[in-house]
């Protein structure tokens, strides 16, 4: 919190967030009194009701604060809409430096009431317990964006030495994460424990899962990174007091011990409802119609915690069907596994290229749920048609509505030819910004995901196949990809365990906001982010394949038009060339954001990051 003027000083009637419905405690909803910090946080309903205010301060579909979902949905990677560049100025003012700062300050406010609360501990302690998982949560974002910054643990005034304080380093930042998350977990409720009517609410599991992240991320960027991106602490950077080369061990144990503890509870479990489609619905599983097997949002047990959205109280508010997915990259189609396990580079059911069709035989689920097949009919969208599960699911009838349309590649507009439909409704009753399913914030795939890397961080590339068993393989099973194992992988030289597990979290993870600082804590940002984008294969074996030649049926105008590719086609590959390489090269410079110059203006003392 580093000034007054970013942090917008808020009362307590700021949250006082009360709500008709014991069950939709979590939506936005218009406070219906306005009671000042003097005479709140009186009561345990007064504290919940400050708390429940926590849950909308998270990034998910709806905008809060001025934030868009479009900026953590990986696009501009090197997977979706990829090419775009990277930052590379200095930013003159940040909202998301200033939101966080915000919201910390009202997790604050609430943690400094504990002192002045008449009544017994016990009945507010868990609402104390969620102030301080999100003012770890909060920190957090700070961190990953742009590594050491102020650490704020008090209700600064105008007077307040704080506003003219240095930045702490990233180990100091995370140092005080690390601390608020042990007081959370040893303050929140098992998920057991939470009331039918409170369900939503931050859990103890949740608290767990979220420091394995916490844990993964730093382990894995001091292990790869290390102070590089520090800075001196005296003509720039955040510096490095408090590094300590033993935490990457011991971080990545911690990670891996708390994530088999999440692991082990019985309240979560992979979604599978909807069969081999079951990724699919996961992402956009609303109420009976949003899905062919009639499954509301109480059949999701994969989410441990989750920013909630609702038809009538508070849609999601994005555009999320139309726009949501973005454009797939050469790379990421080819990352999709094969149903042996083994990836299409290697595998002996990889038919090529030849026909659009060919790619799609014998992968993973995975793929075909986040973007369509070509020759295969998919749902229209709209408030007329909508979805109509009984023709369209199985894909099994002949006698297709109109508005369910064949599929098939367009490379006339200079996009890839793949386009994501991983966030696309299909709720008959849906339209623009109307979708309102839930957006995952933690869920127990990653759990799964947290503990095979950090298992083989520690094991120096090695996992057990018992360890791969009991997390990622069962995310594989749901994927219809055979399980990875040591012998799977052995006869093959170009593939690693470790680049394995990466793969599996990339794929499972996609436009959930971990392309980017995946790549940055890897150290390997430059290796792959600087690479030029490429989009479907026009050239196979020497001959045009067939979307090269093909005319579309409905729209008589050829799917290809080698005009609109100015950088024509790759000659290793025989993909168009999307663009360039990006107009600013991938540094680590670029794995931290710039501190606002507006921040630096109002407390000279924070020192900018290295190389802006």
């Amino acid at each position: 919190m580093p000034a007054i003027k970013a942090l917008n000083i808020v009362t307590a009637a700021a949250f006082a967030v009360l709500f008709a419905s014991c069950t939709k405690t979590f939506l936005d909803l218009n406070p219906l009194d306005q009671p000042t910090e003097a005479v709140y946080f009186k009561t345990p309903e007064q504290f919940k009701a400050a708390a429940n205010d926590f849950y909308n301060k998270m990034i998910g579909f709806r905008p809060v604060s001025g934030s868009n979902i479009y900026n953590w949905m990986d696009w501009g990677s090197d997977l979706l809409n990829p090419g775009y560049g990277w930052p590379s100025l200095l930013n003159a003012a940040d909202m998301y430096w200033n939101n966080p700062y915000a919201y910390i300050r009202g997790n604050n406010i609430l943690i400094a009431k504990v002192a002045q609360y008449p009544g017994d501990y016990a009945g507010i302690k868990q609402y104390v317990s969620a102030a301080y998982f999100f003012r770890a949560w909060h920190h957090f974002f700070l961190l990953k964006r742009f590594g050491g910054v102020p650490v704020d643990t008090v209700v600064a005034d105008v007077n307040s030495t704080l506003l003219t304080a240095p930045r702490n380093s990233r180990y100091e930042v995370t140092k005080q994460i690390l601390s608020d998350l042990d007081v959370a977990i040893d303050g929140l409720p098992l998920e057991a424990a939470i009331a039918a009517g409170d369900k939503g609410q931050v859990s103890k599991q949740a608290a767990m899962a979220f420091k394995a992240r916490v844990l993964l991320y730093e382990g894995t960027y001091e292990k790869y990174v290390g102070k590089t991106t520090d800075g001196d602490g005296v003509s720039s950077g955040a510096g490095s007091n408090g590094y300590d080369a033993g935490n990457v061990t011991k971080y990545l144990t911690e990670a891996a011990a708390l994530s088999q503890q999440v692991m082990s509870y019985g309240d979560y479990s992979l979604f599978s409802g909807v069969d081999s489609l079951s990724y699919r619905y996961l992402f956009i599983l609303e109420d009976a119609a949003s899905n062919p097997k009639g499954l509301t949002k109480a059949a999701n047990k994969e989410y441990i915690l989750s920013s909630k959205y609702d038809y009538t109280l508070l849609t999601g508010n994005a555009n999320l069907t139309h726009t949501g997915g973005g454009g797939i990259s050469r790379k990421l189609m080819d990352m999709f596994l094969c149903k042996d396990g083994l990836p299409y580079s290697v595998s002996p059911l990889a038919k090529g290229y030849a026909l659009m069709t060919d790619e799609f035989e014998n992968r993973e689920s995975r793929m075909t749920c986040i973007t369509g097949a070509p020759r295969q009919k998919y749902w229209g969208f709209s408030s007329a048609y909508g979805a109509n599960y009984t023709l369209a699911n199985y894909l099994t009838v002949a006698n297709w509505p109109s508005y369910i349309n064949v599929s098939y590649p367009d490379l006339s507009n200079g996009g890839s030819g793949y386009g994501s439909r991983k966030w696309s409704s299909e709720h008959p009753g849906r339209n623009d910004y109307q979708e309102s399913y839930d957006y995952p914030q933690i869920r127990l795939a990653e759990v799964y995901l947290i503990y095979a890397e950090a298992k083989c961080e520690l094991g120096n590339g090695t996992i057990s196949d018992a360890d791969l068993n009991s997390s990622i393989n069962k995310i594989r099973a749901r994927a219809g990809a055979a399980p990875l194992t040591n012998a799977l992988i052995a006869p093959y030289p170009s593939l690693t365990m470790l680049g394995e597990i990466r793969r599996e979290r990339t794929l499972e993870l996609l436009s959930e906001n971990t392309r980017f600082t995946d790549l940055f804590r890897w150290g390997i940002a430059e290796q792959e982010l600087n690479q030029t984008p490429k989009g479907m294969i026009v050239q196979y074996n020497g001959q045009p394949t067939e979307i090269a030649t093909f005319t579309n049926p409905y729209t008589k105008l050829p799917s290809y038009k080698p005009g609109t590719y100015a950088f024509g086609v790759d000659a290793a590959t025989g993909a168009v060339i999307l663009s360039g390489p990006p107009a600013v090269p991938m540094t680590k410079k670029n794995y931290l954001t710039s501190i606002p110059q507006d921040q630096i203006t109002l407390n000279p003392r924070l020192l900018q990051n290295p190389q802006y």
